[in-house]
């Protein structure tokens, strides 16, 4: 039985010890989408740690992990269930053989029926409620918001050939957006909302801290340092705290132990992804640079 955690200091300490650093904001937010049973809708740029949410929610509580990545032109036979339709014809060919009947009530039934993330994560053992990943919700169309509401507001499905499927216990339900349109109220209404925001300098660190400790005190803050005065830049894409982390990692892995000209030129592709970003911290890369390293000097 998934034991949730008695209080906010207590979700974010469950954080911290899976690797994962919130504020209270979030763990607050967390908290009550547990407690309440209730979706957490977060919103927020790409590389924040939306996504990581629900990873680390799956790790601490021991639930399955079913996640629903969404795109343009997601159907309900990708995302909650489709017939078996190959098996039905080849039962109905067999009965024929057989000079049998077949009614509806014969090949539609569970035994015909492919499951999908969505009803999967209905039907898991009550004991043991999944994580359900609804990522980057902003990609799919409004149609398929609409068809959401029934599975967030009564966690059940309706089969036309069979009826409703209700969860015996809800699952952990987790909804990310970058927000590149904006979702139906009807959809948030039903769920709590977080906008998950780029971290501050201390919270960073301490995140890198944690997720990459071998970059050390001096590399580690003159990279944190970087990156924010990068956020602060008119950038088509900001880095996220990914990029932060995976920065890091190249770094080490080129034994570099404080940053320099020649290296963040040659690795600025790890932390920016479009060339017009690469090409404008290009032109400043020694400001950037110098600036990192006073704000680093300074703490």
């Amino acid at each position: 039985m998934v034991k949730f955690p008695n209080s906010i200091s207590e979700t974010a300490e469950l954080l911290r010890g899976a690797g994962y650093i919130a504020g209270r904001d979030l763990a607050t937010a967390l908290f009550l989408a547990l407690r309440l049973e209730r979706p957490l809708f977060l919103e927020g740029e790409a590389g924040v740690g939306k996504t990581a949410i629900a990873k680390v929610l799956s790790d601490i509580f021991g639930c399955k992990l079913i996640r629903l990545q969404c795109y343009e032109g997601l159907d309900i036979a990708s995302a909650v269930y489709e017939w078996n339709y190959p098996r039905q014809m080849m039962a109905i060919r067999l009965a024929e053989g057989s000079d049998k009947s077949v009614s509806a009530n014969d090949i539609y039934t569970e035994d015909y029926l492919i499951k999908r993330p969505l009803m999967a994560a209905l039907e898991s053992n009550a004991s043991d409620p999944p994580v359900l990943l609804i990522d980057e919700i902003d990609r799919t169309d409004e149609p398929f918001e609409a068809f959401l509401l029934e599975v967030l507001s009564d966690y059940q499905i309706t089969i036309p050939e069979l009826g409703t499927i209700k969860a015996e216990v809800p699952p952990i339900v987790i909804l990310t957006s970058n927000r590149t349109r904006e979702i139906h109220d009807a959809l948030k209404r039903r769920c709590l909302y977080h906008w998950v925001d780029y971290p501050t300098v201390e919270r960073e660190r301490a995140i890198l801290n944690v997720r990459v400790p071998e970059a050390g005190e001096k590399l580690g803050m003159q990279v944190v340092h970087f990156v924010q005065t990068l956020r602060g830049m008119d950038l088509f894409k900001a880095p996220g705290i990914a990029e932060t982390l995976d920065w890091s990692q190249a770094l080490l892995a080129l034994g570099v132990r404080e940053l320099d000209s020649e290296t963040v030129e040659s690795t600025l592709g790890v932390v920016l992804k479009y060339q017009d970003d690469i090409s404008l911290v290009g032109g400043k890369l020694n400001t950037v640079i110098d600036t990192a390293r006073r704000s680093a000097q300074n703490l």
